[in-house]
Formats: structure tokens, C-alpha cells, sequence
């Protein structure tokens, strides 16, 4: 019986001292630590969503991206995956994940090929936002840089408004960057790239690109994942000085018209 109490406080012992190390232990850190954060909505067309998908998963496995990771002064980024609609956690989640070459780029691109396809109604751009300032603020991972980069084909609809969440992530100084899709074929919103740019994203050298076509949707995930790595910017947009400032509520307003709430 003495033996077998001398195991038992042993045990509880070392278990302790694990907690300890393990809540002691410094943040692995990693050049930027950006969050994923794709657009699952029923308003997606499957097929659209399957190419947008597709898009972050050639993204991962390119060369050019990871020649722009390892070029960094750690050579490393933390990437998290998740896909959301009108609740953030509809869709799936791939948790934080260092990438430090092409081995774990792929490794990251397998799982997120894995993940179950689940789309639901509402486009809660807001929900995704505190979602993933929530994984954002992980103090396990220290990064140089905090990105959000958030896609999706139509606009806040459902949950708190947008600029609110906008406002919370940046003032706790995460970078919101955009991919609005406007491919006309499945019906994206009116002047989705405007809304984005005027409502969605914010922060230190905050920026969008826009996909225009689904040939062209995995390029500009490429080329938007490369920037944000890096911590680059592309050309700065020409907006015509003619249109009218945005409303960012106007998602809200055709839900309510549609589903009479």
C-alpha cells in the first residue's frame, strides 16, 4: 500500500512539473502568424467552393510561397485553416501549424483537403473575425506580424456588424486583409470589392485583392499568401472618385428583406 502511494504522489508529482514546464515554456516564435479564415456559405456555389479550396491548397504546395517563407528572417510562419458561414465554427479547423518548409506546407494542404464539407446559411463576416482574433491572440505562438486574411462572396448578413469586429481586431494590432470573389456566374454581390475595402479590412498595411474568375482565384490566393508572408503590399487600387460611400449594413438589410429577420 506505501509503495503504491509512493507512485501515485511520484506520478502526480511529475505531472505537476509538466504542467509548470509546459505553462513556463517561452512562445515558439515565427515570422508573421497568419489566419485563414475561407468563406463556407451557401451562397458559395459547390463548385466555386471547391476551387477556392483547391486555391489554398496549390497556394501551400507552390514553391514561390515557400521560397517566401524561408526567406524570412526566422524562416518560418504559423498558419491556422478554419471555414465559416453564418457561425465561424460551421465549418472545419485546422489549429495553428508551423511551416518551416515545403514538408510542412503539404502536410498543412492534407489536412485542409480532409476537412468535411459543411455549408450553411448566413454570412457572418463578423463572427469569422472575433473567431480568428480569438485564435490570433494564442500567446503560444509569437508573431512579428498578425494577419487575418478573410475570404468570402458577399457580405456581412447575419451576427454583429462587421466594422465592429473590424475595429476590435485592429485596435489589438491585427492586420485584416481581403479576398472578396466576384465571379458574376454565381451571382457575388454588386461592388463586393468596395465593401470589403471600405468595411472588412483594416490594420497596418491592411490590403485586398480581388478574384475576378475561378481561373484566376487560385493566382490571387497565391499571390495575396506570398505578400502577407513577406509583408509586402501590392499597387496601391484606383477607385473612381464617383461612387458613393458604402453601407455597411447593407447585407444585413437585404437578409432581413429576403427572410423577413
Amino acid at each position: 500500500m506505501a509503495g503504491r502511494l509512493l507512485a501515485c504522489l511520484v506520478a502526480a508529482s511529475l505531472l505537476s512539473a509538466s504542467i509548470t514546464a509546459a505553462q513556463d515554456a517561452p512562445p515558439e516564435k515565427v515570422d508573421a502568424k497568419i489566419v485563414l479564415a475561407v468563406d463556407a456559405s451557401r451562397s458559395m456555389d459547390l463548385t466555386e467552393f471547391a476551387v477556392q479550396r483547391d486555391g489554398y491548397l496549390q497556394a501551400l504546395r507552390h514553391p514561390d510561397l515557400i521560397r517566401a517563407i524561408t526567406a524570412g528572417r526566422l524562416g518560418r510562419i504559423a498558419i491556422a485553416y478554419f471555414e465559416w458561414s453564418g457561425q465561424a465554427q460551421d465549418g472545419g479547423l485546422v489549429p495553428w501549424r508551423i511551416i518551416d518548409g515545403p514538408a510542412a506546407a503539404a502536410s498543412l494542404a492534407d489536412e485542409i483537403a480532409t476537412l468535411p464539407v459543411r455549408r450553411s446559411r448566413g454570412t457572418s463576416i463578423s463572427r469569422a473575425l472575433n473567431f480568428a482574433t480569438v485564435l490570433i491572440e494564442d500567446d503560444a505562438i509569437e508573431g512579428a506580424r498578425r494577419v487575418i486574411d478573410v475570404s468570402g462572396d458577399g457580405a456581412n448578413n447575419v451576427g454583429p456588424p462587421v466594422v465592429g469586429a473590424r475595429d476590435e481586431a485592429v485596435a489589438r494590432g491585427i492586420t485584416i486583409n481581403g479576398l472578396p470573389i466576384v465571379i458574376s456566374s454565381y451571382g457575388a454581390q454588386r461592388n463586393l470589392d468596395l465593401y470589403y475595402e471600405d468595411c472588412v479590412i483594416g490594420g497596418e498595411g491592411a490590403f485586398m485583392m480581388v478574384a475576378q474568375s475561378g481561373e484566376e482565384l487560385a493566382r490571387t490566393i497565391r499571390r495575396k499568401l506570398i505578400l502577407e508572408v513577406s509583408g509586402d503590399m501590392p499597387p496601391a487600387r484606383i477607385i473612381p472618385a464617383d461612387f458613393e460611400p458604402t453601407d455597411c449594413l447593407s447585407g444585413e438589410k437585404q437578409y432581413r428583406e429576403r427572410w423577413g429577420r
